[in-house]
């Protein structure tokens, strides 16, 4: 784990941004196709609106978020209508983007639908993480009684996810897959969420789960 401490928020977004294009840049260079995983949430939002100001070859990015919410698009709870709204504009609108929510179909019924779909998208080639003050990231939430399934290496490709005391069930990108991107970020803000890191490096997974994709990890912090 590499982390990156910075003077205020702003800066981070800056920075960010400017790491995520030049990491595309790189992939797409050697690639026909790339993969570009992002979190919901409102952290991304600002760096998302100047990531899709980039110039640069986003009719050959394939985005996709690293969890979902299973509610419809239109829901305000949606993470597909945050990236759409903040990420998938401006020039970042030529990307096609792969959504995860399937209308009439449980959770589990749904992950099972999506996720032979997302092999050829594998490894994802740049991986935006966000993480809670309760060490979860995507939906890997601590106390979780999926948790096992979506830890498994041999977890499929997207899981369903019921976490305690969230208002909806979820679909989420396992832990091995998340791991297993090839440029790997991590964005924090707050002195709690930086004491909870801290003490994620000394749990295992099923206590802290952001301890899966620490190794080699890029982390960005501001106050």
């Amino acid at each position: 784990m590499n982390f990156i401490e910075y003077a205020d928020r702003e800066m981070v977004v800056m920075n960010v941004a400017n790491k995520l294009a030049g990491k595309l840049k790189s992939a797409l260079s050697g690639n026909d196709r790339v993969s570009f995983a992002v979190p919901g949430g409102s952290t991304p939002g600002p760096i998302f609106e100047m990531l899709s100001a980039t110039d640069l070859d986003w009719d050959r990015v394939d985005v996709m978020l690293t969890d979902e919410r299973w509610v419809d698009e239109n829901d305000p709870l949606s993470n597909a209508r945050l990236v759409r709204e903040h990420l998938l504009n401006d020039r970042a609108a030529n990307a096609q983007f792969i959504p995860f929510f399937r209308a009439g179909l449980s959770p589990g019924e749904g992950a099972e639908t999506v996720a032979p779909s997302l092999a050829r998208h594998m490894p994802i080639s740049v991986l935006l993480l966000g993480m809670g003050d309760d060490m979860h990231t995507a939906s890997l939430f601590p106390g979780d009684p999926s948790l096992n399934n979506a830890l498994a290496s041999d977890a499929p490709l997207l899981c369903p996810v019921y976490p305690e005391g969230q208002p909806t069930a979820r679909v989420t990108l396992p832990a091995h897959v998340l791991d297993g991107a090839l440029n790997k970020h991590l964005v924090i803000f707050g002195d709690e969420k930086r004491a909870a890191l801290e003490r994620a490096e000394k749990l295992s997974p099923e206590e802290a789960p952001i301890a899966a994709v620490l190794d080699e990890i890029e982390v960005y912090w501001a106050a």
